[in-house]
């Protein structure tokens, strides 16, 4: 009988520790809800407990992190691309090109000889000197005694040799004669099968140039062409056009350059 009295009161008393840790549990933990911002629209539980309260932070972490990706790309959607003109760009370039092929065309013709005399006409000559070769107006100074001769004064006298025989060898049909520490160069009269060949040659390089130009002015187009939809199409038809003004220009300095070098060797 107290056997069973004493395993009665042991269990009572196991029973209500239960309880009271229970409770105590539930004291500590303290649920309580807190409101969140109106916009959400929801409630959110947080703990006192310590051993959940890491737990809780993480969910908030990644849900604020989440929210905040969300906004980011919501943003992004109504954002406007920035038009950018590429107008000056393309003009530059294209004028640039076309720039360089007429600087091309004048140093063409300088090469020509003509009837007169000109200090430009030696310049495309290579003169070999010490194993190195160079081009002549780095090795002396050529200038116009009048306008039938020519005086090549070396830097260095040493290399006057060296001038003279490359001048000799050159297309032009020069025959220069030492002066002391120089050399002169009687600018003989042209044929007329002469000047026949050196209007062809004229000819023949204003067509190559006017070719350059007309490709500057294909990548011009090919230019505007890339950039699409991008460009309203009013502002695309005055590109366009601009760069045919700027196309018709550089044709029509070539052309004025030709004729030009032309007259003169009919003249000379």
């Amino acid at each position: 009988m107290a056997m069973h009295l004493r395993r009665a009161i042991s269990n009572r008393n196991a029973t209500l520790l239960l309880r009271n840790g229970s409770s105590s549990l539930q004291s500590q933990r303290s649920w309580f809800h807190t409101p969140c911002s109106r916009s959400n629209g929801f409630f959110r539980t947080r703990y006192s407990d310590p051993s959940l309260s890491a737990f809780g932070f993480m969910q908030d972490y990644r849900r604020g992190f989440a929210k905040g990706k969300r906004s980011k790309d919501d943003s992004g959607a109504g954002s406007t691309v920035e038009v950018v003109d590429i107008g000056p760009t393309v003009k530059e370039t294209a004028v640039s090109q076309m720039e360089a092929a007429i600087v091309a065309l004048s140093r063409e013709l300088t090469k020509l000889r003509t009837g007169r005399a000109s200090p430009g006409m030696l310049d495309h000559i290579i003169v070999e000197t010490g194993g190195v070769k160079m081009p002549l107006n780095h090795l002396a100074v050529v200038s116009v005694l009048d306008s039938k001769t020519l005086s090549i004064n070396p830097y260095d006298p040493n290399t006057l040799k060296e001038l003279e025989s490359a001048i000799v060898s050159s297309p032009l049909g020069l025959n220069p004669r030492v002066d002391g520490q120089r050399l002169i160069a009687a600018i003989p009269a042209l044929t007329k099968e002469h000047i026949q060949a050196m209007c062809k040659v004229v000819a023949k390089t204003s067509e190559d140039v006017k070719q350059s130009i007309r490709r500057s002015r294909q990548k011009a187009l090919d230019m505007m062409k890339k950039a699409g939809s991008s460009l309203p199409k009013d502002q695309m038809k005055r590109l366009e056009k601009e760069v045919d003004e700027l196309t018709k220009k550089y044709v029509k300095s070539a052309d004025d350059i030709c004729k030009a070098k032309e007259k003169e060797i009919n003249e000379g």
